[in-house]
């Protein structure tokens, strides 16, 4: 069983790592939008940027989700507990909450504090967060579970994915791939009237990538381990 200590590390970790994601992603969106000095593929880059370093900080400690639709895919595939999903859920909103707030108490409410929202139809933004999700998540799982894969260059993989999706996907949908990076700024700029979507599109997505990824492994997915 989960010795308290060691999963209250696990779940800082999370608040962490999903604060650095939304403070310098959703910070990126709002500086560009402020100073032009970034551009679209500036702001991508921070994506991607940012998630890579946060796996080298933390991965060794929580797994470094930052992602609540992983977390959900994760346990799906039988690659995480679902008793420990709840408390990574409220880590991880904590986190990026807390990072809206700064950026809104520092910039203001500028790009709806860096939400991700539509630029076409909702419909369109959904198909285009599920499959995005999907792809992150093919990858996560292929990078993270299997032993076949370089577990060293892991970081750069998802980093890499991430800021990949961004750049082509971003001016379509945001790019968002996470409910935990959409809810932040949502809830703290109060603007929600595309959030279902950037919590359900990524959910599914995350599930039909490990999916995926459990059926081209060729193995049955392992039962999660006990944490230490």
């Amino acid at each position: 069983m989960t010795r308290s200590p060691e999963l209250a590390r696990s779940l800082v970790a999370e608040a962490v790592g999903t604060f650095a994601l939304v403070f310098a992603g959703a910070g990126a969106v709002m500086v560009d939008a402020k100073t032009h000095q970034l551009g679209h593929v500036g702001v991508a880059l921070t994506f991607g940027l940012v998630i890579m370093a946060m796996i080298y900080a933390v991965g060794h400690i929580s797994g470094a989700h930052f992602n609540g639709a992983v977390t959900f895919a994760f346990a799906l595939s039988r690659h995480f507990p679902w008793r420990r999903a709840v408390g990574y859920w409220a880590a991880q909103l904590a986190g990026a909450v807390a990072a809206a707030a700064v950026l809104r108490g520092s910039l203001g409410g500028i790009a709806h504090v860096g939400a991700t929202l539509p630029s076409g139809s909702q419909g369109q933004s959904f198909l285009w967060e599920v499959v995005l999700s999907a792809i992150l998540m093919f990858v996560i799982l292929a990078v993270a579970t299997d032993t076949r894969a370089v577990g060293e260059a892991a970081a750069i993989a998802i980093g890499g994915t991430i800021g990949l999706d961004a750049m082509f996907g971003g001016p379509i949908s945001g790019a968002s791939m996470n409910p935990m990076r959409s809810m932040g700024p949502a809830f703290v700029s109060g603007d929600l009237h595309a959030l279902w979507l950037y919590i359900l599109a990524p959910v599914i997505g995350t599930s039909i990538g490990a999916v995926l990824y459990q059926f081209v492994r060729g193995e049955a997915a392992h039962p999660a381990e006990p944490s230490p």
